[in-house]
């Protein structure tokens, strides 16, 4: 997925949890964030590999977007005393899952790879329907402060 469906499913959440302040971060952090430093980190890896030069269905993911990570994750959200790292990673990892390119959950433990879930579905509509329903669902948990903003 793109990241705009992160961005949309972590604001959702953060809406329907009702998180403040660390938490707010934390959310964002795990449910969007995690992209701003995996992508540069296996771009530079891709340039030194390949340069400009165009690798057809090269394997972008690191261990820091697979469940693996769920390794150093879950003794951090009990270390902060917070369940919310766990939970926006897992629905950043799902958003990717539904997506149809080759994922390797418990890399670089295994080789085992699987194309995810709903691949029978293109990924574009996919991603058109999940922005659709955090969309609604943003407004619709929104409504009462636009409503105390007298637009209703």
């Amino acid at each position: 997925m793109t990241i705009l469906p992160h961005l949309l499913l972590t604001t959702v959440g953060v809406q329907a949890l009702g998180l403040e302040g660390k938490d707010i971060v934390l959310a964002y952090g795990f449910g969007y964030g995690i992209d701003l430093v995996d992508h540069p980190i296996k771009l530079m890896l891709y340039l030194r590999k390949n340069g400009r030069k165009n690798e057809k269905n090269y394997h972008w993911r690191t261990p820091l977007q697979e469940p693996v990570a769920l390794c150093w994750i879950i003794p951090l959200s009990l270390y902060l005393g917070t369940a919310v790292p766990v939970l926006f990673f897992a629905s950043h990892f799902f958003l990717d899952y539904l997506v149809g390119y080759e994922k390797r959950p418990w890399y670089p433990f295994s080789t085992y790879s699987t194309e995810g879930f709903l691949t029978r579905f293109s990924d574009g509509a996919k991603e058109i329907w999940t922005c659709a329903i955090c969309g609604v669902a943003i407004l619709a948990m929104g409504v009462h402060q636009i409503a105390i903003l007298g637009f209703l």
